[in-house]
């Protein structure tokens, strides 16, 4: 027996109605849904009079509704409206609310219909919920699909795992499964993609195959299409998005414009709002790469960082960092307007508060605050360290804070032409070709020292110094110079001169040294003669002195003698004289009488 009328039988018992006897479970549970269906049944008056009604206690099923459960072989469905689980045969614990609720329900068990037409064209699909009118109406054999809201899931078929809630969210969507669509229109436009989740107002509304996209926010990723593996969190964030991949967008506005790059991530109110192809591309903070359209692999972390920037490889990080960056490509710039007015250099690396603020040209590199900042044009210059400005103009110049000042010991430092910076190695471990240099050191003694100022573009002090000109050296031995990029010379190797200058000092050491033995021999040969003479001196001198003594004792005797015979002559002389003056006439008077 199928149908048992309210009105006719609710005075008898199972038994005498010649129906099997039921566990008192059903009997409960047909008295709790009594008043549900007394206050729909109550609720028009021309139902009452010939709306069918009753449970189905063979198969634990209630109804109520014309042709409502009509068919039904299958056991604890309750179906409520007119053509509810009409054609539901073997299908179990269904419930079916609303005008033809679940009407083509034939062995799809555990699905909940209320609204009318919900699930109406579901066969043998389990496990699906729909709350609205035609929600989940096309579907066939989907399972564990949720729907709430008028017209939601609505053309699915046989997706599966899909939730809906909002009005015509999941509208058309066919074969997709695992999608998870909230908010009116949310997914609208879906057919075959899954496992997409949309949350917002009009959130991946063009969806049609699109997969494992994430929409949280009114129309975000609106335009999506065929794009899968997006997440967009944010009002318009990744709108226009159409077959896109691997985008993650969060803020509002955030990739609003992209179409087809894929692999950007934006976080940040307007964040790579104009990016359009451009792929590979992170941004971080407000406004951040916001003027980018098809540049590609772009890092910007900070409030108006790449802010022009339509290059690639670049990285920001930093408040306005690389802000007016436009085709410059492969720059580097990490702190508060650090590079900030760059547009088309490259290879630019800028670590610091301003660092390389002003520069335009490619290849330069600014560690530390204020580093770099007063280049311009320049390429290929390096500033290490804070306040290291640099000139406007230079090119190819390293400056480091405080080497001019820093005082070591140890080995010298080099730089080959390469630019590689390293000590020289001495040890035989890293050497080949080892050979005396003989007489190749003897070129150095054709090279012509000289005094001399620099430029002042190299030395604006104008200091006097002493070296030897490159080129002249090079006439003399190419070997004992270094090239500039074009070959020509420009360095001598004063480490290599100094080599060769020992070599020469020790072999005038050497020669210096076979002197010194011949006049060590000299030496003792004149202190032999010497001595030699010394003796003969001696002798002479002894002999000599024998001899003047002989002859001063012989001129002592000889001047005594003539000593004595003086003296005699003397007193006869004084005698004579004596007898001469006695003999003298006395002296005559003459008078005069005047």
């Amino acid at each position: 027996m199928r149908t048992l009328h309210l009105r006719k039988s609710s005075g008898r018992s199972p038994s005498r109605l010649g129906l099997p006897r039921v566990q008192p479970i059903w009997i409960i549970r047909g008295f709790l849904l009594l008043p549900l269906v007394l206050a729909w049944f109550a609720l028009s008056p021309q139902a009452r009079a010939v709306c069918q009604q009753g449970c189905d206690i063979s198969h634990a099923s209630a109804f109520l509704g014309d042709d409502a459960l009509i068919s039904n072989t299958g056991g604890f469905n309750t179906a409520i409206g007119g053509g509810a689980l009409y054609s539901n045969r073997t299908g179990e614990s269904n419930t079916a609310n609303g005008f033809k609720a679940l009407f083509s329900n034939t062995t799809g068990e555990s699905n909940t219909a209320n609204g009318v037409n919900a699930l109406f064209h579901n066969t043998t699909g389990g496990n699906n919920t729909a709350n609205g009118v035609a929600a989940l109406y096309t579907n066939t054999t989907g399972i564990n699909n949720t729907a709430n809201g008028r017209q939601a899931l609505f053309s699915n078929t046989t997706g599966n795992n899909n939730t809906a809630n909002g009005f015509e969210a999941l509208l058309n969507n066919t074969t997709g499964h695992g999608n998870t669509a909230n908010g009116v229109l949310a997914l609208k436009g879906n057919t075959t993609g899954s496992e997409n989740t949309a949350n917002g107002v009009d959130a991946l509304f063009s969806n049609t195959d699109g997969s494992q996209n994430t929409a949280t926010g009114k129309n975000a990723l609106f335009h999506n299409t065929h794009g899968f593996g997006n997440t967009a969190s944010g009002y318009a964030a990744l709108t226009s998005n159409t077959t896109g991949i691997g985008n993650t967008a969060s803020g509002y506005a955030a990739l609003a414009s992209n179409t087809t790059g894929m692999g950007n991530t934006a976080t940040g109110l307007q964040a790579l709002v104009a990016n359009t192809t451009g792929y590979n591309n992170t941004a971080t903070g407000i406004d951040a790469l916001i003027g980018n359209i098809s540049g590609h692999d772009n890092t910007a972390t900070g409030y108006y960082a790449l802010y022009s920037s339509t290059g690639s490889y670049n990285t920001a990080n930093g408040v306005q960092a690389l802000y007016g960056n436009t085709t410059g490509a492969s720059n580097v710039a990490i702190g508060h307007d650090a590079l900030y007015s760059n547009t088309t250099g490259s290879n630019n690396t800028a670590f610091g508060v301003n660092a390389l603020e002003f520069i335009s040209g490619s290849s330069n590199v600014g560690l530390g605050t204020n580093a770099g900042k007063n280049l311009a044009t320049g390429f290929g210059n390096v500033c290490l360290g804070a306040g290291i400005f640099g000139l406007a103009g230079e090119s190819n110049t390293t400056r480091i804070r405080n080497i001019y000042s820093s005082v070591a010991s140890g080995r010298a430092v080099y730089i080959d032409s390469n630019n590689k910076i390293g000590t020289l190695a001495s040890t035989r471990r890293v050497k080949n070709d080892i050979k005396p240099m003989d007489k190749a050191s003897e070129a150095i003694l054709a090279l012509k020292p000289v005094s001399f100022r620099y430029k002042k573009e190299i030395e604006p002090n104008g200091a006097i110094m002493f070296g030897l000109i490159a080129e002249e050296v090079e006439k003399v031995d190419p070997n004992l110079v270094t090239r500039d990029a074009k070959g020509e010379a420009e360095t001598v190797r004063y480490d290599a001169v100094n080599a060769m200058l020992l070599n020469e000092f020790l072999k005038e050491h050497r020669t210096v040294e076979e002197q010194g033995r011949k006049v060590q021999e000299q030496e003792t040969t004149i202190a032999q003669l010497k001595k030699e003479f010394q003796a003969t001196v001696a002798q002479q001198q002894k002999d000599f002195q024998a001899t003047a003594a002989q002859q001063r004792k012989e001129f002592e005797s000889k001047v005594t003698h003539q000593q004595t015979q003086i003296e005699a002559l003397t007193a006869g002389l004084q005698k004579m004289s004596a007898q001469v003056e006695m003999n003298r006439p006395a002296p005559q008077t003459v008078f005069n009488n005047q």
